[in-house]
C-alpha cells in the first residue's frame, strides 16, 4: 500500500472533497476524502464526507479500489464503507491490513470497531482470526509508543469475549493480542479460559506464551509440554520450549529439547535456528554463526521469518557492528566535542594511525599533535609490497595519495554507511548499492570521507565521535569492493587483490575494514573460506611479532575480526583470545560506552520469530 507524501491538511482536502462533491467528480472526491484519512483517520467530519461521496455515487465500492499497490486511505474508506453496509467482517479484515502496514496510526479508532453490539454480528471464529492477524502483522511484544493505535482492538476482544465467553479459539486469539499490549493477566485469564473450554495444542500454546510474559516460567514450560503432548509432530513447540529454557539459565536441557526436534527432522527451520543460537551462546563459537547462515542461504522459504542469526550478532564486535577506535589523539578529539576545553596539543608516545591522526585535526582545528618517536618496525610502512598506496608520510604527519572521490560516490556512501548491521550476509547484501562506483572513487572514500549526512544518527556521529563516522565510511567502502567485478573469478580478481593489498598495506582503519571485507566475502562464500582464512591467521600473526616490539593500535580490533571469521584455524584463534586478553587491552571510555548505548536507541532491534 504506498501512501503517497503528505501536502495538504485533512482539512484543505475535505475542502477539495466537497468542492468535487458539488461539480460532479466523484473519483476525485473519493481520492481527496482517501487522502484525509490517511492524515485524520478519526476525525468525524472525513467520515461523514465519505459518506456523502458514498451516497453520490449509489454505493460505489469501486471509488475505493484494492489492487497489489492499494492505497492505504482507500483501503480504509471501503473498510468504513462495508462496515456501513452491514460487512463488518470484511471491514474489520482491510483495517487489520491497514493496521500491519502502519501499525502506528489509529485506523481502527472509531464507534462501530468499539462497538458493544458489534461481536453480536460476528462469527466468533471469525474474530479470531482477524485478531490473529493483527497479532500476525504487530511486534510482539509491541512497543509502548504504537499499543494505543492498537487499543481498539482489544476492546474488540474484549466485547467479543463478552458474547462468546466459552469459545476457545477466540479466547486464545484474544489472549495472544493482550499479550502483545502488556495486558499479561488478561491475557494469562483469556488463554487459561480457553484452555478450560476446550484443551487444544494451540490453546495450551496460547496459554504458554502467557504464562511466560507473566514470569511464571514453570507454568510456561507446563503448558507448552501439554502442547507437544498433544502434538508431538510440532517441532515449532519444541524450539520454545528451549528458548524459553535457555532463557531461563537452563541450557542443557534446552539443547535437548532442540536435539529431539532435530531428530524428528534435521532440516526443520525453527529447530535449526533455534539450535544453532543456543550453541553459539554455550561456548561462543562463530562456527554455528556461520552453519546458522548458510542454512538460511540454502533455505530461502523457511516457514517464517527468523531473527536468531541477528540476535546473536547484535552487539558483538564486527559480526553485529563496527568496533570504536581508541588511542590518546581519540581521547583528546572526544574531551574536545564533549564540551571540555580544546587542548592545544597532545603528546603521543607513539604514532597514531593515519586515519585517527587525520580524523582529529580535521574535528579540532588548530591541535597540535607531538609524537615523541617512531618506534620500530616503522608503522608508516607497509606490512608487505604494495601498489595500492592510500598514505604519504612528511614526518609524522600523513596525506591521502588519492584524489577525492566524485559527488556520486559520496552520495552513496552518506545513504549507506552505518555503524552496525544485523549480521556480515546482511551487510554484504546492503552494499550492492555501491557495485557501480569505480575502483578510484571506492578507494578515494577510504582516504576522503564525507561529511555525515544530516539524519538522527549522523548527528550523533558527526557531533560526538567523527572518528566512528569515519570507519564507517571506511567499512561500507570495503564492503562495496566485494561487488567490484563480480564476474571475476575470486582468485584472480581485483577485488580480492585490491583488499589484500589494504590488508598489508600501512597500519590503519583501512586495514580493519579491508579485512572484514575478506571475513563477510567467507560468510557468503564458502569457497573463498580457506583463502580468507589463511590471509586472517598470517595478519594476526604478524600483529603480534609486532606488538612485541611496540604497540599495536588496531591488535585488538584484528582479533575480533579474526573470531568472526570462517573456518579458522585453532591456533590462531587462540592467539586472538590472547591479544584480546592482554592487560593492556582496556575499556571504551566512559564517554563512548554513553555514545553507543545512544546509538543503539537509534538502531531496529532484532526481535525473536516466536
Amino acid at each position: 500500500m504506498p501512501e503517497d507524501d503528505p501536502t495538504l491538511s485533512a482539512t484543505e482536502e475535505l475542502a477539495l472533497a466537497r468542492l468535487a462533491l458539488e461539480e460532479g467528480d466523484l473519483a476525485h472526491a473519493a481520492g481527496h476524502v482517501a487522502a484525509a484519512l490517511v492524515q485524520e483517520p478519526t476525525l468525524p467530519e472525513v467520515h461523514e464526507t465519505l459518506a456523502r461521496v458514498h451516497a453520490a455515487s449509489g454505493g460505489d465500492l469501486e471509488l475505493f479500489p484494492l489492487g497489489h499497490h492499494a492505497y492505504v486511505g482507500a483501503v480504509v474508506a471501503r473498510a468504513h464503507l462495508l462496515a456501513a453496509a452491514g460487512r463488518p467482517a470484511e471491514g474489520l479484515d482491510l483495517l487489520a491490513a491497514a493496521s500491519g502496514y502502519a501499525p502506528g496510526t489509529d485506523w481502527a479508532g472509531v464507534p462501530w470497531v468499539t462497538a458493544p453490539e458489534l461481536p453480536e454480528r460476528l462469527d466468533p471464529e471469525r474474530t479470531a482470526r482477524i485478531l490473529m492477524q493483527i497479532c500476525a502483522a504487530v511486534p510482539d511484544p509491541v512497543p509502548r509508543r504504537l499499543r494505543e493505535p492498537l487499543r481498539p482492538y482489544l476492546t474488540l476482544a474484549r466485547n467479543a469475549v463478552t458474547v462468546h465467553p466459552g469459545h476457545p479459539l477466540l479466547l486464545g486469539a484474544a489472549s495472544a493480542l493482550a499479550r502483545r499490549l502488556g495486558e499479561v493477566t488478561l491475557a494469562v485469564t483469556w488463554a487459561s479460559r480457553g484452555v478450560r473450554a476446550q484443551p487444544t495444542k494451540l490453546g495450551e500454546v496460547w496459554l504458554g506464551y502467557a504464562y511466560r510474559s507473566a514470569g511464571r516460567t514453570r507454568d510456561a514450560l507446563a503448558a507448552l509440554g501439554r502442547a507437544v503432548a498433544l502434538d508431538p509432530d510440532d517441532l515449532a513447540v519444541y524450539a520454545d520450549i528451549a528458548g524459553t529454557l535457555a532463557d531461563n539459565g537452563r541450557l542443557d536441557e534446552a539443547l535437548d529439547w532442540i536435539d529431539r526436534a532435530l531428530a524428528r527432522d534435521p532440516t526443520f527451520d525453527c529447530a535449526v535456528h533455534t539450535a544453532h543460537r543456543l550453541r553459539f551462546q554455550r561456548d561462543g563459537d562463530v562456527a554455528h554463526l556461520v552453519a546458522l547462515a548458510d542454512f538460511v542461504r540454502d533455505h530461502p522459504d523457511d516457514s517464517h521469518e527468523h531473527h536468531d542469526l541477528a540476535e546473536c550478532c547484535r552487539s558483538r564486535p564486527w559480526l553485529g557492528q563496527v568496533t570504536p577506535a581508541g588511542g590518546p589523539v581519540l581521547d583528546a578529539l572526544r574531551e574536545a566535542l564533549g564540551g571540555a576545553a580544546t587542548p592545544v596539543a597532545v603528546r603521543l608516545e607513539a604514532l597514531e594511525p593515519p586515519s585517527a591522526m587525520r580524523t582529529a585535526a580535521a574535528a579540532v582545528p588548530g591541535l597540535a599533535v607531538e609524537v615523541a618517536e617512531v618506534a620500530d618496525p616503522d608503522p608508516r610502512e607497509p606490512r608487505r609490497a604494495t601498489t595500492c598506496q592510500l598514505w604519504r608520510y612528511d614526518g609524522t604527519t600523513a596525506a591521502p595519495t588519492l584524489p577525492t572521490p566524485s559527488a556520486e560516490a559520496a552520495q552513496r556512501i552518506r545513504q549507506l554507511a552505518h555503524p552496525a548491521w544485523p549480521h556480515p550476509p546482511a551487510a554484504y547484501d546492503a552494499a550492492v548499492g555501491l557495485a557501480t562506483l569505480e575502483l578510484p572513487d571506492l578507494l578515494g572514500l577510504l582516504v576522503h570521507p564525507p561529511e555525515a549526512p544530516p539524519t538522527a544518527l549522523g548527528r550523533v556521529l558527526g557531533g560526538q565521535d567523527p572518528s566512528l563516522w569515519v570507519r564507517c565510511v571506511q567499512v561500507w567502502a570495503c564492503l562495496g569492493l566485494l561487488h567490484h567485478r563480480t564476474d571475476e573469478p575470486w582468485d584472480g580478481s581485483t577485488r580480492r587483490r585490491v583488499l589484500l593489498e589494504l590488508v598489508w598495506g600501512v597500519e590503519d582503519w583501512t586495514t580493519e575494514a579491508a579485512l572484514f571485507a575478506l571475513v563477510t566475502a567467507a560468510w557468503v562464500d564458502p569457497s573463498v573460506r580457506p583463502d580468507v582464512a589463511r590471509v586472517v591467521a598470517e595478519r594476526l600473526a604478524d600483529v603480534a611479532a609486532v606488538a612485541r616490539e611496540r604497540r599495536v593500535p588496531i591488535a585488538v580490533s584484528l582479533a575480533h575480526l579474526a573470531l568472526a571469521t570462517p573456518d579458522l584455524d585453532p591456533q590462531t584463534r587462540a592467539l586472538a583470545d590472547t591479544l584480546i586478553a592482554t592487560p593492556t587491552t582496556t575499556r571504551p571510555p566512559g564517554p563512548l560506552r554513553r555514545l553507543w548505548h545512544r546509538l543503539r536507541t537509534l538502531l531496529p532491534t532484532p526481535l525473536r520469530a516466536r
